[in-house]
């Protein structure tokens, strides 16, 4: 691209200041006066082009719109109100020559009003850029008369020919003129889909687009050459809003400013301040009254609505809107919903026969008998006493509720529902990618990222100052080694710093149940392991929460240090690195609960200490799975209902409030001018910028982690998980449609990396509820006592066999509890859960034979589940195909009729060459039938016989 001349810079490169000709800034202008006459003139401007939906004509649609920050000079020379980069005479007048009339440009030396070099090193860059948009086809108006102070706005219209040509360039494949069946059920199918259609009637969303077809436009590749292949009847509705927008966006990202040998497209100019923001315009209002229908309406009525929950989305008309990456997201998130409901259900059923046999579940029914008088052991040195089993009689039911075998059931339910899960996404993803013509879609290498561009100037800079010749630069290893070696520091750190924060509140853990248990009263002491258990878990949320947002910022800033290539590349770096610390933020403390308290506790008179202070905390009569349930609750219930629900609620809608606080205190303008109604381009800058779907699916992701890795220990995840989500599609579906401006349109034909880390949790999951159910619930061992240790066949004996004795004589000196007689009576004999060996025996306190078979049982089981559950995962991965058989058919059937129509094509045209052949032999038998004296007179008529072909 040519660089503008009449915007050239005076010399003073060597001070870094660029003078510009001020004459240049005086003739993109044009005459006030002329301006206000043609106002008067007009009625309603406004009006004529939809409150800026369209250019001041009303003819052309404005399909993107570039922002900037101005200041007026104080000369009082402005630049123009509305400028016309796409009319016809300045399109054939070069740009380089200077307009006549005009005044000589100004010198250093000479008297002149204070120049911003800042700003105008901003405005060249501009004025430089748009003149190349010029060049490449695109149609441009700028406005800097609007109700935002100092703020302008250029408008942006692709003409026809350009639409026509980077369709080409992108293989955007179009809907042409043939038409074909889709291949319907027959028989029973056909009435079982007729009934289901009649039943979800009233769930269905009322739009066009999610109407059943039974025909279907065959798609192509647009191409020039071949548009008579396509419907063009309408040609402003063949390319929609949103295609138009990517096409002008994919001219913004090519397009360059060369200024200062620096190649900077859109994506730079936006990084350096030269335009402030780029974004292509909603389609109207969703609104008031007398509001014209529109896209974005109906998706507001039929969609962003909580009145609507119970209806299926309208993901055609999502996509069509947003496009294919944001339509996948939601279609993607609808999957998961609809999957989550039979999970719920067998979830409320393992439950409920929990509820149903606590009263026959005899471990329970043993520890709450006040009978067997079993005195434990103290929980903390010196100032806790013996207490009695049945005081944890409460903790043993509720334990009950979780820990039963139908929990095992529903471990490998959840196991295969993953698999299913994913497996019918998979089909989904395809029948979606065929509805969207995606079929053939491969991603292209992306442009590369302003920061990656700054960092290769700045590479070959520097080489070009030692003198050596280079060719085209680019970042190696070598130049991203400090970043990567700040990014393995980083996350290290990070990582070490929650698992820090974990240690810490076991500390305040241990602290408050000592401190708790010199309560005098009785009930204080009771409900010590409660308080403690609550306290800290809230605590825990709280930092989770904190930390969530923390890791989020850490986590762009490592990957915008290691400078990526393309936004591909950052947005994979970036979800990993967000992925990796928010995981290890939101189950360390879970993990520790499930797999490590009560695991190095020790035994009576020989506990371990941390800190030779605090004693090592142990897991209730009941077991730790009881405890690892209220964490897991109340923490999956506080992410869903603070972070998830009312952050994007409240923030959003703190930001805007804020920006309209400051438009307010900017404004100076006069009631007729705040009477005014705001232009399209002037609504959508208010609104927030989209910031991508990371987020989105970050916290999809970590819900889907609470659902399936410890679902042994919350048979109720799935259900809070749907009710969750029911109010996350409506609640992201009115951000997208009512509080963001409106994203460039990217397609896509999956998920990306977001799958696969949906497969590894899946496969995670199943060793960690193998791993739940053996070490952190009492299944393993009950099974163990029914068939090798059980006298009648029963569970009866079952807790006195996992309890050991403890001769209290053998307490260490200091921690013995210091009122021996709270119980009332003199105690020779406390119990703890263990399996060591009793005082009487030879080898007292040893590890016991019971406790090696155990863990045996326990490791076998381990072993079992995961092989047999990874193995029936695999097998439903297998035996579900990937493409659904109508799919590969229908797809198959494209290719054939595509195949056919090319082939009529060509004959049709061997046939016209044909026609011409003969046309042009009888033609030229003609012509030899005359005389030599005839055709020599005659010339003219034989050489436009034989010119004929030629003229065809």
């Amino acid at each position: 691209m040519r660089v503008n001349k009449k915007y050239s810079c005076l010399p003073a490169e060597e001070k870094g200041i660029h003078i510009i000709n001020i004459r240049a800034i005086e003739d993109i202008g044009y005459d006030q006066h002329e301006s206000t006459l043609l106002n008067s003139l007009s009625k309603n401007p406004d009006a004529d082009c939809k409150y800026g939906l369209y250019f001041r004509d009303g003819k052309r649609k404005v399909d993107y719109i570039l922002v900037y920050h101005y200041k007026k000079s104080s000369a009082g020379k402005t630049l123009a109100r509305r400028v016309h980069h796409n009319d016809s005479s300045a399109r054939s007048t070069k740009q380089d020559q200077p307009l006549p009339g005009k005044g000589v440009q100004l010198e250093m030396g000479e008297s002149e009003p204070h120049v911003d070099y800042h700003e105008d090193d901003k405005r060249f860059r501009r004025e430089e850029y748009e003149g190349n948009l010029v060049e490449a086809g695109l149609e441009l108006e700028r406005d800097e008369d609007t109700k935002i102070h100092g703020v302008g706005f250029v408008k942006i219209h692709a003409p026809w020919n350009v639409l026509c040509r980077e369709a080409e360039f992108l293989k955007l494949k179009m809907p042409t003129k043939k038409m074909y069946q889709i291949n319907q059920t027959h028989g029973l199918l056909k009435k079982i889909n007729s009934v289901i259609q009649k039943i979800t009637e009233p769930i269905q969303p009322k739009v066009a687009e999610h109407k059943p077809q039974t025909v279907k436009r065959l798609s192509y590749p647009f191409s020039r050459e071949k548009q008579h292949l396509f419907d063009l009847s309408d040609r402003d509705s063949f390319f929609d809003s949103k295609t138009r927008s990517t096409i002008v966006y994919e001219i913004l990202k090519r397009t360059t400013c060369t200024k200062a040998k620096y190649s900077m497209g859109i994506t730079s100019l936006l990084a350096n301040g030269v335009y402030s923001a780029a974004y292509p315009l909603h389609d109207g209002d969703y609104e008031g009254e007398n509001v014209e229908p529109n896209d974005r309406k109906l998706l507001c009525e039929e969609w962003a609505s909580y009145g609507v929950f119970y209806k299926y989305q309208p993901i055609d008309l999502v996509r069509k809107y947003f496009g294919e990456k944001i339509g996948l997201y939601f279609a993607w998130l609808g999957v998961y919903t609809q999957m989550l409901i039979p999970a719920s259900i067998v979830g409320i059923i393992v439950f409920l026969y929990g509820c149903a046999t606590v009263d026959e579940n005899i471990p329970s029914m043993e520890m709450c008998d006040q009978r067997n008088n079993i005195t434990m052991c103290p929980l903390c040195d010196r100032t806790c006493s013996y207490w009695k089993m049945s005081s944890a009689c409460a903790t043993a039911r509720a334990s009950h509720l979780f820990d039963n075998p139908a929990t095992v059931f529903f471990s490998v339910f959840m196991a295969l529902w993953a698999a299913t899960f994913m497996e019918h996404w998979k089909r989904k993803q395809m029948r979606l990618n065929y509805r969207w013509d995606l079929t053939g879609f491969e991603e292209e290498e992306d442009h590369p990222r302003a920061e990656y561009e700054a960092k290769v100037l700045e590479k070959s800079l520097r080489k070009e100052h030692k003198h050596k010749e280079t060719d085209k630069e680019k970042l190696t290893w070598k130049d991203r080694f400090p970043a990567y070696f700040t990014n393995f520091v980083g996350i290290i750190f990070m990582v070490g710093l929650t698992f820090a924060i974990v240690f810490g509140v076991i500390i305040y853990r241990i602290s408050t149940a000592a401190a708790l248990a010199i309560s005098s009263t009785p009930s204080g002491r009771s409900s010590v392991r409660v308080t403690v258990t609550a306290t800290a878990v809230i605590i825990n949320l709280v930092v989770i929460i904190i930390l969530d947002e923390v890791y989020g910022c850490i986590a762009r800033w490592l990957t915008q240090i290691e400078v990526p290539k393309t936004d591909k590349n950052f947005e994979e770096r970036l979800i990993f690195k967000a992925f990796l610390l928010k995981f290890v933020n939101a189950y360390t403390p879970i993990f520790y609960v499930a797999f490590f308290k009560g695991r190095f506790v020790g035994r009576p008179g020989d506990y371990v200490y941390i800190f030779h202070s605090f004693r090592m905390e142990e897991c209730a009569p009941g077991g730790c799975l009881m405890e690892l349930c209220i964490q897991l609750s109340i923490i999956m219930l506080g992410k869903q209902l603070i972070q998830n629900n009312l952050f994007e609620i409240g923030i959003p809608k703190m930001k805007k409030f804020i920006r309209y606080m400051k438009l307010k205190r900017r404004r100076s303008l006069d009631h007729e001018e705040h009477m005014k109604k705001k232009q399209r381009y002037e609504v959508d800058y208010n609104l927030e910028p989209f910031a991508g779907l990371t987020p989105e699916y970050m916290e999809m992701i970590i819900q889907f982690g609470f659902v399936t890795l410890f679902v042994a220990s919350f048979p109720l995840a799935p259900l809070f998980a749907l009710l969750n989500n029911i109010i996350e599609i409506r609640l992201d579906a009115k951000k997208f449609v009512t509080e963001l401006r409106r994203p460039v349109a990217v397609r896509a034909k999956d998920i990306g990396i977001w799958y696969n880390i949906l497969r590894g949790i899946g496969k995670l999951a199943v060793i960690i509820n193998a791993f739940v159910i053996s070490f952190t619930s009492d299944f393993i061992p009950r099974l163990v006592y029914l068939y090798m240790y059980s006298e009648n066949g029963t569970m009866h004996g079952f807790v006195n066999h996992t309890l050991s004795s403890f001769n209290v004589s053998d307490f260490q000196a200091g921690t013995a509890p210091n009122d021996p007689m709270d119980l009332g009576y003199e105690v020779q004999i406390c119990r703890y859960k263990d399996y060591r060996e009793p005082p009487w025996s030879e080898n007292k306190y040893d590890i016991s034979k019971d406790f090696w078979a155990v863990l045996a049982a326990r490791l076998a089981f381990v072993i079992v589940f995961q092989n047999l559950v990874m193995f029936m995962s695999d097998f439903v991965d297998w035996i579900i195909p990937d493409i659904p058989k109508d799919i590969s058919q229908q797809i198959h059937k494209e290719k054939v009729l595509m195949v056919e129509v090319f082939m009529r094509e060509e004959q049709g045209k061997l046939q016209m060459l044909e026609t011409w052949k003969d046309k042009d032999k009888k033609k030229g038998e003609n012509c030899n039938n005359h005389s030599p004296r005839l055709s020599r007179s005659h010339s003219g008529s034989l050489s436009s016989c034989h010119s004929y072909p030629l003229d065809v």
